[in-house]
């Protein structure tokens, strides 16, 4: 249910149903989001349209054929981008931005990997809207690709 405030429509609690987070109560210490997806070789060329990022380990079979990781793999920077989605889309929640990240890399995502990422609350402040966060992604197969901590800033939204 929303509500008008001044021309403007202000999100209650009711209208981010599903959504774990600031828009209500403060995040406890234990609580748990993930958000799974495939990695398509479509979503590799639009990171490096937009990043920039054209490492031959991600377009360039054969010098990924003769690299340690034996093929092409998935840029760190789209693996990444499944833990932005949890946080701005579960939890915290929307309003939500990294603050800091410490992450570490640890097997490889290749095109057509299901990947998971997800965020544990670890310890959040109540005089300001700051939590911290276990981080981790793995892959279809079980395996942890990342794990790390990220401290989330979340900003109230309203529309």
């Amino acid at each position: 249910m929303a509500r008008l405030v001044g021309g403007r429509r202000r999100v209650r609690r009711a209208d981010t149903a599903g959504v774990t987070g600031w828009a209500g109560e403060p995040p406890k210490p234990g609580d748990t989001a993930r958000l799974s997806r495939v990695v398509t070789a479509g979503d590799m060329e639009l990171f490096e349209r937009i990043s920039g990022d054209r490492n031959p380990l991600h377009f360039d079979e054969a010098a990924a054929r003769a690299s340690v990781f034996g093929e092409v793999i998935v840029q760190g920077g789209l693996t990444t981008a499944i833990l932005n989605a949890v946080v701005a889309e579960r939890l915290p929640g929307p309003g939500s931005v990294f603050l800091t990240v410490e992450w570490s890399f640890l097997a490889p995502v290749r095109p057509g990997d299901e990947i998971t990422g997800e965020v544990e609350v670890v310890d959040v402040r109540l005089d300001k809207p700051v939590t911290t966060l276990r981080t981790r992604v793995t892959r279809q197969d079980g395996v942890l690709v990342l794990d790390g901590t990220a401290v989330c800033y979340t900003s109230p939204i309203t529309s």
